[in-house]
């Protein structure tokens, strides 16, 4: 009994053993990263110095190893094992660096910029620095040399005699001399020196700033003047061409305006004496009354002109059910607070409806059928609809009636939360089909000239449709303030 039991001890230890060389092996022969990790490869012009399972770094830590090298094309494909957790993205970088004097080489890998697609598994680096080979190192040494040896021999041609030397000699005597003069200058006047280098360096840090902004706007300045003379350039050439023209034309102004002072002169001395129509104007009471009436019957008329307001309007709406958008383009003329003018242009998917009836006969005659039959046909135009209207506004409610849509109708318009709510009720369109057609928009701004609109369409007949958009409206005080800047994108 001992001996089995020893015997079952010996052979599952030979079998954990076992089991263990294996595993062992598998991790080091095999990718040993598990299937967290990812497999990337790049392509080198000389992979020189690589071997499979060589280390991959990102700042020198180990981050993966060497899968296997081979052959694509013209280049050395290197497949890489990442480890598990270590992000690459589309511009990272690989490159040969050799870490020892024995030649042993690694990559090291730059990640790349956080933000831009991540590499994924079976992803190529696309960004390789290629190592530099030894015959690069060779080639330039050897163009080194060569530049040493062509300094040398021009150094022997200019040094290599008698007479050169004694110049030599003479000028670093000379040269030693000038040297013990200078020094001998900078120690006597040593402390004015180093006040001037102080004095400097003050003077350099407070004004340092404000040198630096001069300078930075004087190129500022000299960009925009540069562009603005290209620009320009054949403007500024014609305008130089036509300053004398200019000077000529002031002269023959001026001379101008001297007849001209003299026909004033003459004027001003008639109407003193009351002679001439603008004599008698100041002289004649009757006439001067006549004047103040029509002046103040032109007042008035462009008082009411003053007074008149312009509100503009583009609204789109789009039909749920029928899919289809309608556009209005509308403008309110309002001469008073509570009277207006409204004109209207709408684009209607629906078009212009007609029905017309004929009595048709049938020649032959069909047995056992009328002689005669009516016909019904109803005829559709697209084409665009107009609206003018008289509106009356009391209170909340504002009252409208005219023509809508090219047919006769009436409107009500409810406001409230000081006229950023707005529910208008239309009917129009009598006679055309079985009932008038009826519409109800609710209209709310929810930014400063911008509404946001719905509500339903022909809401009595069987072609009803739900509706929703947007509004814009401007008045004419907003115009004024925008049309200053619509000037300045026009072409110059």
């Amino acid at each position: 009994m001992t001996d089995s039991l020893k015997s079952a001890k010996v052979g599952i230890a030979v079998v954990l053993g076992v089991w263990l060389l294996v595993w062992v092996y598998r991790y080091i022969d095999g990718d040993g990263r598990g299937d967290a990790g990812i497999s990337v490869y790049a392509l080198f012009d000389d992979a020189q110095g690589l071997i499979p399972r060589s280390r991959v770094v990102i700042a020198g830590i180990p981050i993966g190893t060497i899968r296997s090298i081979s052959l694509e094309g013209e280049k050395a494909r290197v497949d890489i094992d990442v480890d598990e957790g270590v992000v690459l993205y589309k511009d990272a970088t690989v490159r040969v660096r050799a870490i020892s004097l024995l030649g042993e080489k690694i990559l090291a890998l730059t990640p790349g910029t956080p933000g831009r697609d991540r590499l994924e598994d079976g992803d190529r680096i696309e960004v390789v620095v290629e190592p530099i080979g030894t015959e690069e190192v060779v080639d330039t040494i050897g163009r080194v040399a060569e530049d040493i040896k062509a300094v040398t021999e021009q150094m022997k041609r200019a040094f290599g005699r008698d007479a050169a030397g004694d110049q030599m000699a003479s000028a670093l005597k000379d040269l030693s001399e000038a040297l013990a003069a200078i020094n001998r200058t900078i120690q006597t006047n040593e402390e004015r020196i180093n006040q001037t280098i102080e004095n400097i360096t003050e003077t350099t840090e407070l004004g340092g700033p404000k040198l630096v902004r001069i300078l930075e706007n004087i190129e500022a300045v000299s960009a925009d003047i540069r562009d603005i003379l290209g620009r320009h350039k054949d403007e500024l050439g014609d305008g130089i061409g036509e300053i004398d023209d200019t000077i000529a034309s002031i002269h023959r102004a001026s001379e101008k305006l001297e007849t001209i002072l003299d026909d004033v002169k003459e004027i001003t001395g008639r109407t003193a004496e009351g002679t001439g129509t603008i004599g008698r104007l100041t002289q004649d009471e009757a006439l001067i009354d006549e004047v103040e009436g029509i002046a103040e019957g032109l007042n008035d008329i462009v008082g009411v002109i003053g007074r008149l307001r312009t509100i503009a309007e583009l609204r789109s709406e789009y039909n749920i059910l029928a899919n289809t958008f309608k556009t209005y383009f509308s403008l309110r003329l309002q001469t008073r607070q509570s009277r207006f003018y409204l004109v209207q242009l709408v684009d209607d998917p629906r078009g212009d409806v007609r029905v017309s009836q004929t009595y048709v006969r049938r020649s032959p005659a069909i047995p056992g059928e009328p002689g005669e039959y009516l016909e019904t046909r109803v005829t559709r135009t697209d084409r665009l609809r107009f609206t003018l209207q008289m509106g009356k506004t009391i209170g909340p409610a504002t009252f409208r009636f005219g023509i809508m849509e090219s047919k006769g109708g009436l409107g009500l318009d409810l406001h409230g939360l000081d006229d950023r709510l707005e529910l208008a009720t239309d009917i129009w369109a009598f006679g055309e089909q079985a009932y008038p057609r009826l519409r109800s928009r609710l209209a709310f701004e929810f930014i400063k000239h911008l509404y946001v609109v719905g509500g339903i369409d022909d809401v009595i007949n069987p072609s009803r449709d739900v509706f929703l958009g947007l509004q814009l409206r401007f008045d004419d005080e907003d115009l004024k303030g925008i049309l200053p800047f619509a000037g300045g994108l026009g072409p110059r």
